[in-house]
């Protein structure tokens, strides 16, 4: 799994542009299961199980990560553009990046031209520009074009049992679900690899109305605050304590008995100890009718950064919970 990680997360797919990580998943998974792939994007995968399900569950991951896109081009040839998900702005300043083949740098005033004003503020997102290169606007046209993304480049690298790499939201959800896909399961389920969750959850919003589950899990990637400056109850959640399960954040109240059947399992996992934050459950347990919903969460820290750190036995206790709570659900011993 971790191979697979290292994989994905050196492939770019801002919201929208999700077409390299797409093929990767459909070659990975291709023999495993039956595949569609929706008019949005959306990978649908049916596993054929041992037995077939008592209720019809869907597992989600999102394939795309933060970004940027470029929105004009100045005279004197800098790419202007705008964020692409939720970015601070302090993560970006003199990053490189890659716009497809392309190298960038997002351009600013070194601090040795900064007013004192400016020194003590963040520059405003709608000034952002990146430098290619280019002498002037006919000569960036020729390399790229309006409406292109742009990812900050972030290596795979890994330090002892904690790995960093960029798109470990939700990369590391997708890793566990081509994994779930590989092997033999107990009983029928739907692997969703969904599109365009950092601009508003719209991809699974989309897939669950398809498949019209009864029980959903999502798989994510949540901040990690165990970090230095941070206070013991604004932690949220800590690497290598396991997965973390929300009881709610700021698009779903999950599923009480799902939640209670997570932290009962044996398998090492941790209450997500905030109401913050969000991803795709808000859009699936609304769908149709309404889906009993838990979100199962790998703590990353510098999450939408390109140097997330995650722990692997969290990845690893989260595959074992995932299967857990899916074979739990679909053969009626979790109600």
């Amino acid at each position: 799994m971790l191979d697979c990680l290292k994989e994905l997360t050196a492939l770019n797919a801002v919201s929208g542009d999700e077409g390299a990580v797409r093929e990767y998943i459909l070659r990975r998974i291709e023999g495993f299961c039956e595949t569609t792939v929706d008019p949005l994007g959306n990978i649908l995968a049916w596993k054929k199980g041992k037995q077939r399900a008592q209720k019809k569950i869907m597992l989600d991951a999102h394939m795309d990560e933060v970004g940027l896109i470029i929105s004009s081009v100045t005279e004197d040839g800098f790419l202007k553009c705008k964020t692409v998900g939720g970015i601070d702005t302090s993560v970006l300043m003199f990053r490189q990046v890659k716009i497809g083949e392309i190298n960038g740098v997002i351009g600013g005033k070194p601090i040795h031209l900064l007013g004192e004003g400016e020194r003590k503020k963040l520059p405003d997102p709608d000034c952002l520009t990146i430098d290619i290169g280019a002498a002037s606007k006919e000569e960036a046209l020729r390399m790229v074009h309006l409406g292109d993304r742009a990812v900050i480049t972030g290596e795979f690298c890994r330090m002892g049992d904690v790995i960093k790499a960029k798109a470990i939201d939700d990369r590391v959800g997708c890793a566990i679900l081509i994994s779930l896909l590989q092997e033999e399961a107990e009983y029928d389920f739907c692997a969703v690899f969904s599109v365009q969750e950092e601009i508003g959850l719209r991809g699974a919003r989309t897939a669950a109305y398809t498949v019209d589950p009864q029980a959903a899990l999502v798989l994510e990637a949540t901040t990690a605050a165990d970090i230095a400056g941070v206070s013991e109850e604004n932690r949220v959640c800590r690497l290598g304590q396991g997965p973390a399960v929300s009881f709610m954040d700021r698009s779903t109240l999950y599923d009480r008995a799902y939640y209670e059947a997570a932290l009962a399992s044996g398998i090492p996992c941790q209450p997500k100890a905030a109401v913050a934050g969000g991803n795709n459950a808000g859009a699936v347990h609304l769908s149709r009718g309404g889906v009993r919903t838990l979100a199962i969460s790998v703590p990353c820290r510098y999450l939408h950064s390109p140097s997330c750190m995650a722990h692997v036995q969290d990845m690893e206790n989260a595959k074992k919970l995932a299967r857990y709570l899916l074979e739990g659900i679909a053969s009626g011993r979790i109600v």
